[in-house]
């Protein structure tokens, strides 16, 4: 057996697997709605943003939204402008960023290692589950890693190849837009740690650097993070209103320092980062036991290349693993800076029988699990799928039209490891391509009116009627999203009495035509359980309709009530 070689391949063969590479990245663009996790609330903002005018702060609802900055949601919004379209919208800008991406770690190989380096970068990354999976959500993070990519680009390249003070400028510019994207868009500058220890213990020659480059360097950060933070800071000191004072500091303090080194969610172990990598980082894990030899060789030798890449993926590991507060997500930005630093070794071990291997035992568990999970939907009892749908809004056709896809998949995938027979890397980068393909569209169109909320506002519209007022209490993003007229809503994190007390006034103006949405669990004590009406679920959760006859004459709700309900 004999592993694909790029260099050697028939010269269509590697322009056919990019092209199935784009077509992955771009399936599904379009077909589905945002969803949860994060995805409403985004297109929210951003969707907000156009209606209003107002891009300076963004909000969800009537509030200020004060969790992330708006950078993210600036591009979605300009993406529709652009597009006129929300469905392809709020995809675009991580599909872009994933694009780019690719380019850019294929582009630091080819000038790292050469050019039969540039493959098995952009091919090794895009393989990485969770490289696709981010791609194709509409989140943050796929956008701050092309940023923190191309100011790695930028600095490698100033620091290894040409010490040109424009390289410098592009790479801090980055890293700061990379900040008032996500607050840890700065990662990249620590690059400059393992270049220092090269500098000060490896005879090798780098190349100079003058002082006088520091300035460029600093002002392409302030350029970067004043893009937003100079506009926002000016309005907010000029302005009198309270809630943008209150915006600028839960922005300059509790979503930087305070929610890295106090983090008040997603509080994990230290080593919490290894099944992460153990896992969303497949097939790239299963070749730690080849890499790591080979790099600790590479660094022991002092490779200027190999230890700036891996000093600087260490370093953001044990950055975020210092925090108390993790996701999975966090450590994303590692993976180009990995692929491109294996990228030299991968034409070599890919000779290697056992590598070959572990790579076709992975694709066959990969078959065979999808296989065996459509098989079960398909023949399982209708009582173990109400169970496994129950709280989510989801009916038989979804689950059906899920299953066929799981099948169709593993069919496909099944087909294409023997269509490439010996060849192991052509047969990975296919079968990633026709994983996403499903995922794109198959997997999350079929689930996405559901999990969307889309079905449960629709049928929320359809009770009301045309011609009726609807407030919101307890609400989650994607119902505002996918309300099929103007809602009226209390505040998102407001105290649970003072909304009701709003809802209350909102009601009696009008009790005829206006309803209220909201949580089963959240449901006041002024309510007539009897006119109450339960809508569905959605999300794991119960939603209910009250008309505005249901507030119990001459009932008031208690100063100290508050409704027990779990956070999302």
């Amino acid at each position: 057996m004999t592993p694909m070689r790029f260099r050697h391949a028939p010269r269509w063969q590697a322009p056919l697997l990019l092209t199935l590479m784009v077509w992955a990245l771009l399936a599904g663009l379009g077909l589905r709605e945002p969803m949860p996790a994060d995805e409403p609330r985004f297109v929210l903002a951003a969707k907000t943003m156009v209606e209003t005018g107002q891009w300076l702060f963004p909000h969800r609802g009537i509030e200020l939204y004060a969790e992330k900055p708006p950078t993210f949601m600036w591009l979605q919004a300009a993406s529709y402008l652009l597009v006129r379209n929300w469905h392809v919208a709020f995809l675009l800008p991580s599909l872009l960023a994933a694009l780019l991406t690719l380019w850019l770690s294929g582009d630091l190989a080819r000038r790292l290692w050469g050019r039969r380096a540039v493959p098995y970068a952009v091919f090794g990354l895009f393989v990485c589950l969770q490289f696709a999976l981010q791609a194709k959500r509409a989140q943050i993070d796929m956008v701050l890693v092309g940023m923190t990519t191309l100011s790695l680009w930028a600095l490698l390249r100033y620091l290894l190849e040409k010490p040109s003070p424009w390289l410098l400028l592009l790479g801090t510019f980055a890293a700061g837009l990379g900040t008032v994207t996500k607050g840890v868009g700065f990662l990249p500058l620590l690059v400059f740690l393992p270049w220092l220890w090269v500098r000060w213990t490896s005879r090798r020659t780098l190349p100079p650097h003058r002082g006088v480059h520091a300035f460029a360097g600093v002002a392409g950060f302030l350029l970067g993070t004043g893009v937003w933070l100079v506009p926002m800071l000016a309005t907010a000191l000029a302005s009198g209103d309270p809630a943008l004072h209150t915006y600028a500091r839960e922005m300059l303090f509790k979503q930087t320092g305070t929610r890295y080194a106090n983090a008040w969610h997603h509080v994990k172990p230290f080593w919490y980062y290894l099944q992460t990598m153990l896992t969303l980082w497949l097939p790239g894990a299963l070749l730690t036991p080849w890499l790591l030899p080979a790099w600790w060789r590479r660094l022991r030798r002092a490779d200027a290349r190999h230890v700036l890449l891996l000093g600087w993926a260490v370093l953001v590991l044990l950055f975020f693993s210092a925090s108390p507060g993790k996701r999975e997500v966090y450590i994303f930005p590692m993976l180009p800076a990995l692929a491109v630093a294996a990228s030299p070794l991968l034409v070599g071990l890919l000779r290697r029988r056992g590598v070959r291997a572990t790579l076709w035992s992975y694709m066959a568990v990969l078959v065979v699990v999808t296989g065996a999970l459509g098989l079960w939907l398909v023949t399982a009892s209708p009582e173990r799928l109400h169970a496994l749908v129950d709280g989510r809004g989801m009916d038989m056709t979804t689950v059906a039209r899920f299953s066929r896809w799981l099948l169709g998949f593993a069919v496909v995938a099944a087909l294409l490891m023997v269509a490439a027979r010996r060849q192991v890397a052509v047969a990975l980068v296919a079968v990633t391509a026709a994983l996403w393909t499903a995922y794109g569209m198959g997997f999350m169109p079929a689930i996405s009116p559901d999990s969307s909320a889309k079905v449960l506002m629709q049928r929320v519209g359809e009770r009301i009627g045309p011609d009726a007022d609807l407030a919101m209490l307890g609400w989650r993003e994607q119902h505002l999203l996918q309300a099929d007229r103007p809602v009226t809503d209390f505040g998102f994190k407001q105290p649970w009495v003072d909304q009701w007390q709003h809802a209350h006034a909102w009601l009696l103006e009008a009790p005829g035509k206006r309803w209220l949405f909201l949580r089963k669990e959240a449901i006041g004590p002024c309510l007539d359980p009897a006119q109450v009406i339960d809508i569905g679920a959605s999300n794991r959760r119960d939603w209910i309709l009250a008309p505005g006859r249901a507030w119990i004459e001459g009932c008031d709700v208690p100063a100290d009530w508050s409704a027990d309900v779990s956070e999302d």
